[in-house]
């Protein structure tokens, strides 16, 4: 049965202030990049409709590809069964989400048959 569920929001309190956040491609599935949202940065994420996470490093709200062009645009949110995990299927302006300049942030380096390997692509 689906029904209305009163809370929604992601629970900031778990991660200490954090909640992990898988970017996906709407179009194909691929993963393309893992990053951390704060509740701003989650806020600022739903009135724009694009994407927005905390930079652990810079301790920061970073706008995804602000800089760069490479924005991401929300299809959609899911919030996992916890509510402390997120997932935003996004179409990538530009193609790219790795800072690298690749698409993916995972698709390139593979771990496998007790070797690793660095992909092209």
């Amino acid at each position: 049965m689906i029904g209305k569920i009163d809370n929604m929001e992601p629970d900031f309190d778990k991660g200490g202030g954090l909640v992990p956040t898988v970017a996906q491609c709407a179009e194909t599935g691929q993963i393309l990049m893992l990053a951390y949202m704060s509740r701003e940065s989650y806020e600022k994420t739903l009135a724009t409709g694009q994407v927005h996470y905390w930079s652990r490093s810079r301790q920061e709200l970073w706008h995804k590809g602000g800089g760069s062009g490479h924005v991401q645009i929300v299809k959609e949110i899911y919030l996992d069964c916890d509510l402390d995990a997120i997932v935003v299927k996004i179409d990538q302006a530009g193609g790219v989400a790795c800072h690298t300049g690749k698409r993916s942030c995972f698709h390139y380096r593979h771990v496998g048959d007790g070797r690793y390997e660095v992909l092209e692509g």
